[in-house]
């Protein structure tokens, strides 16, 4: 929500979310998954979509490094944040998914 809002502000009318979280992703379609102490929230941030041209899509935590290393970067943040740079963290990261270079999860049994 945060990140619309601040969107929003800044008149970035061009937003893609992409989440790790596919509740999150299928309460952009059906907001009754949303905690009736948020609801109110939700649909102020939902109204500030409709004027963008905005998608939420869901990507495995593997599918965007980007994403989920800024996300743990995030919990040791004590304040707002906003980069208008590729932060060094995540240049390597960056530079592999868009040379489309793939990632793989292997687990061991």
């Amino acid at each position: 929500m945060r990140a619309i809002d601040i969107a929003y502000q800044n008149n970035w009318r061009n937003l893609w979310l992409e989440l790790d979280s596919a509740l999150v992703v299928n309460a952009f379609k059906n907001n009754s998954v949303i905690p009736w102490k948020l609801r109110n929230r939700w649909s102020n941030c939902i109204n500030k979509t409709k004027s963008m041209n905005f998608i939420a899509s869901h990507v495995f935590r593997e599918g965007n490094q980007c994403a989920d290393t800024l996300a743990n970067l995030g919990l040791a943040i004590t304040h707002l944040t906003i980069w208008l740079d590729i932060p060094d963290c995540i240049k390597t990261f960056y530079v592999q998914n868009k040379l489309g270079m793939p990632n793989f999860r292997f687990v061991n049994y």
